[in-house]
């Protein structure tokens, strides 16, 4: 009987104690807030503020004879990288591929470099990689021929010169991405009922909703297979892409893009020597970049605590509207990321990394490309948004542009298929470059490349939408 009563006391506690938290003191609506935790800054990045601004050419160019209507539009605030993303950033991330190639093989010697139990002693199934276990030096493992043996698979030597680099070909990353937008549509709704809200339509129950989706895998000759697939709407999981992504730049760019120049030294030098650490990336395809954001986003989630790893904004590319009004400072008067039409400063120096001449790409005190924030930054603080090299953005590029785009957050995507013809698989590019003319450097002016071209003069940089009221990042 005591246990009853006591039993019932208890309920009667915890009943009044919820009702006061769902319906606040004297029955008024207070709301019920969401656990508060603090983002973190985004390290490197500024924040850029929301505002409005009119896109597009506001003239026309009476060289190129280009006219558009500008467009009235309005962006959100995002968090955008200060510079290009740079050799040396771009590394640590075909290291980390590296890395990991190297703890899955040596996992088979030594079991330490997997996990496969959680800190209350459950299975985890799949195991993961351990990181925290150091992967030994070639110096260190020279009595040991089997770890020897992994530590340099991962390496290709040159049988003719002799020279030994990372094995490119090796360095893949695999990913999964969830389609939001495409999971958000109402077609696309799992449940019949909710596809049409117009209640004089009766749903066909025989009725097949068809959806895409991107799968790859690894074949049996090591050969990546990329594929879009159509099948009937099942479940969730149609909309989970999966992607297997070469992501080692093409370091051949500097011999490809240019016929009949003394390159060679670029294509040996560029990317691993020292002292281009700070220079921007260059080479790698809208494919290896979307993978970068996705790899970036993921370790930014492995340092956060896990109740909040899923509530951060991933990074990603910029869209066109985002690069366009962050390159002008969010002023429409402004055709270049400085204040007037004139590309030298009142002491005659040059603003932007760029082909001043006809044939003189050295008049701005540069050949190819420049150190990243070598030229003063622009009213929000980003270096380079003008020149040095072009820049990847995520929309899908059509000749009308902004004209078919929302004036809010204006966006057009389109993911190809690989079956897609190859006009469709455009991407919007935007900056332009060192070895561009001034027309080209201009903030308003677009222009494309291929998805997966890898281009000399084309890099990236990553942006974030901004979550609550997060404090501006302070500079490198």
């Amino acid at each position: 009987m005591k246990k009853l009563i006591f039993f019932a006391l208890a309920m009667l506690l915890f009943i009044t104690s919820c009702g006061r938290t769902m319906s606040g003191d004297g029955g008024e609506l207070v709301g019920v807030s969401a656990p508060a935790w603090s983002e973190p800054n985004p390290y490197g990045m500024i924040l850029i503020p929301r505002g409005s601004f009119a896109m597009g050419p506001a003239d026309k160019d009476s060289v190129w004879g280009i006219f558009q209507n500008p467009k009235g539009v309005s962006i959100d605030a995002f968090w955008m990288d200060e510079t290009e993303i740079t050799n040396a950033e771009y590394r640590q991330f075909v290291y980390w591929v590296r890395d990991s190639i190297l703890r899955e093989r040596l996992s088979v010697i030594d079991e330490e470099f997997k996990i496969t139990e959680d800190k209350d002693g459950e299975p985890i199934d799949p195991p993961v990689l351990n990181w925290k276990k150091q992967i030994p030096t070639e110096k260190r493992a020279m009595n040991e021929e089997d770890i020897l043996s992994v530590l340099r698979s991962v390496y290709y030597s040159n049988p003719i010169t002799g020279e030994t680099n990372l094995d490119s070909k090796q360095m893949i990353y695999r990913y999964q991405k969830f389609d939001y937008v495409s999971y958000a549509l109402r077609r696309h709704r799992l449940e019949q009922s909710e596809r049409i809200k117009n209640t004089d339509i009766t749903p066909d129950p025989n009725e097949t909703i068809m959806i895409s989706k991107d799968t790859a895998y690894i074949n049996e000759d090591g050969k990546i297979i990329s594929e879009t697939i159509t099948r009937p709407l099942s479940s969730i999981y149609d909309f989970l892409n999966t992607y297997i992504v070469n992501i080692y730049p093409d370091e051949t760019v500097w011999i490809n893009d240019f016929n009949n120049a003394n390159n060679e030294s670029y294509t040996r030098l560029y990317f691993n020597h020292p002292g281009y650490n700070d220079y921007p990336v260059v080479g790698v395809s809208y494919e290896q970049a979307q993978a970068f954001c996705v790899w970036r986003t993921e370790q930014l989630k492995k340092s956060l605590n896990q109740a909040f790893a899923n509530s951060i904004e991933p990074y990603r590319l910029p869209t066109e509207a985002e690069y366009e009004y962050a390159a002008r400072a969010g002023k429409s008067e402004y055709k270049f990321p400085w204040a007037n039409d004139d590309i030298t400063g009142d002491k005659g120096c040059f603003l932007a990394n760029f082909k001043p001449g006809d044939g003189d790409y050295t008049k701005d005190g540069h050949l190819i490309t420049s150190k990243v924030s070598t030229f003063s930054p622009n009213g929000f603080g980003l270096y380079d948004m003008a020149g040095n090299v072009a820049e990847w953005t995520s929309t899908a590029y059509l000749e009308s542009g902004p004209e078919i785009m929302s004036d809010m957050n204006p966006e057009y995507r389109y993911n190809a298929a690989k079956e897609d013809p190859y006009a469709m698989k455009k991407k919007v590019v935007r900056g332009g470059s060192w070895k561009d003319p001034q027309h080209f450097i201009r903030s308003d002016v677009r222009t494309f490349e291929y998805q997966n071209e890898q281009r000399s003069y084309i890099g990236f940089r990553c942006v974030r939408t901004q979550v609550g009221f997060a404090k501006r990042a302070r500079k490198k």
